[in-house]
């Protein structure tokens, strides 16, 4: 699980972005009228994951924009550990969450037949993510970070807007709403290029991109799962829409992480015009390809 946003360059500033304004506008149109946009189905048609997915469509650009500002080259040593240090407060929730819905679908009544195939499928994801902090930790490391330094993250207030939320959701509403939330940080992977341009711009050891490079190679094939055992899980209509109100908040959240990640008060009016909202953001996780783009990544090429 990774909340890793990509990152190529382009020609235009992307640091003037309002991500709220879209996330708002891209949430009214999918609740309202997701069957206008032709190929995807309205709430309450198909499967739930097919429905989430048309969803977070509409909300990628605003993703998009937000990653093109967190990885603009200015100050980008200094933010990239600080996002070291905001990812490992992240990612050292991902298991307890997938425990904690796991154990809620143990405990849900015999009729609920979602909350026992959904706790197969979390079975199965909280073996693939244990770890995963230990890697960041690694890589902080790595990156020359003190120990304690690496885990003055888990008293982020953003952190815990983005994470919090879903212990309520599960004990709550229902475990499900966990899904919205995964499916929003594995969709969000980072670019297969974005490992080896950050160590060339940064200066750091590549070392120090080991858990960006497992995700941007793992979670597009993760996300595809998750969205398809959302289709399978047979939610009402009520606890689909539980779930697309937990994703769309964690892409509220998320942008809200990389917004406080890419502030630079050392270095104002840092140079984002290498940027481009096409290429910044994060690698589709499904789909038809994309055509290249006419600029050329710079800074270096993959290991």
């Amino acid at each position: 699980m990774s909340a890793a946003p990509g990152r190529a360059t382009g020609s235009v500033d992307a640091g003037t972005a309002a991500p709220d304004a879209d996330v708002g506008t891209a949430a009214r149109a999918a609740e309202a009228d997701t069957a206008s946009h032709p190929g995807i189905a309205a709430p309450g048609h198909g499967g739930a994951g097919r429905e989430l997915r048309a969803t977070l469509d509409l909300v990628e650009p605003a993703l998009r924009r937000g990653a093109a500002r967190l990885w603009r080259p200015a100050g980008l040593r200094g933010r990239y550990l600080r996002y070291l240090v905001a990812m490992h407060a992240v990612i050292r929730a991902s298991v307890p969450l997938m425990v904690l819905a796991a154990a809620q679908c143990e405990r849900a009544g015999p009729g609920d037949a979602a909350a026992r195939r959904l706790a197969d499928g979390l079975a199965r994801h909280i073996v693939r993510e244990q770890h995963h902090d230990d890697w960041l930790l690694a890589d902080m490391a790595a990156a020359g970070l003190p120990y304690d330094q690496a885990l003055s993250g888990a008293g982020s207030p953003a952190v815990a807007r983005l994470v919090g939320p879903q212990y309520y959701w599960i004990q709550h509403s229902h475990p499900a709403c966990l899904l919205g939330y995964i499916a929003v940080l594995e969709g969000n992977a980072p670019d297969p290029r974005l490992a080896a341009l950050l160590a060339s711009r940064t200066g750091l050891p590549g070392a120090a991109f080991r858990t960006l490079r497992h995700h941007a190679d793992a979670d597009p094939g993760h996300s595809a799962e998750v969205h398809a055992l959302l289709d399978g899980l047979g939610l009402d209509p009520a606890r689909r829409r539980a779930v697309r109100v937990s994703a769309l908040h964690t892409v509220r959240a998320l942008l809200d992480l990389y917004d406080g990640l890419a502030d630079d008060p050392g270095r104002p009016g840092a140079d984002d015009t290498d940027l481009t909202e096409d290429t910044a953001g994060p690698a589709r996780a499904a789909g038809p390809p994309r055509a290249p783009h006419a600029t050329e990544l710079t800074g270096g090429e993959p290991a």
